[in-house]
């Protein structure tokens, strides 16, 4: 008996790991070859492609394609219809498959409805990417990232709350108090 849980409606290739805990919702496809950790929730409509690695407590909402190449590690959110890629130069009559690029979303990192996130980035820890913004670079940590092509335009916290530095780069989250410092152009939470 598996010990998560997995819509009738859903496939479940044979060859793939599952966490403990995780959901499965309608009509999803779950590919030979990735790892899906514990208590991840997969909404309607995703498809998990082969070789794709999610951290545990990772959240995909519905209409969500999470393409080979593509690695979540803890706590990472995507948001509905957002959009993956994995090829910079795709052509239906020439085969890349060996160009995948990879892309690395880390622990924390949030992707709103509808953006697209092109290939061979990585996405730093707790960063936001707002819904319908496309990323063509890397992303620091912390960063709230909107627009088209995506701009920073601030800094959040852990939690998601704007954070807003002092003239000594400290900024205190409003929704926990906890403490951030910028120097450099990065952003750290300050132990307490």
């Amino acid at each position: 008996m598996a010990d998560y849980f997995v819509h009738e409606s859903s496939y479940i290739d044979e060859g793939c790991h599952i966490g403990k805990g995780t959901k499965i919702w309608h009509f999803s496809h779950i590919m030979s070859g990735c790892s899906i950790g514990e208590e991840c929730n997969i909404g309607q409509n995703v498809v998990i492609a082969p070789q794709v690695v999610l951290g545990r407590n990772v959240k995909i909402q519905n209409n969500v394609s999470v393409y080979t190449g593509v690695v979540c590690e803890d706590d990472v959110f995507l948001g509905p219809s957002m959009v993956f890629t994995n090829v910079i130069n795709p052509r239906s009559h020439v085969s890349r498959k060996s160009e995948y690029k990879p892309t690395l979303l880390k622990r924390g990192a949030s992707v709103g409805a509808n953006a697209t996130i092109v290939c061979g980035h990585v996405l730093g820890e707790y960063c936001m990417i707002g819904a319908g913004s496309v990323v063509t670079h890397d992303v620091p940590a912390y960063a709230l990232m909107t627009g088209n092509p995506a701009r920073q335009t601030g800094w959040v916290s852990a939690h998601g709350e704007k954070l807003s530095f002092n003239s000594d780069g400290i900024a205190t989250c409003p929704a926990t108090g906890k403490r951030y410092i910028l120097k450099n152009n990065i952003v750290t939470p300050l132990i307490q």
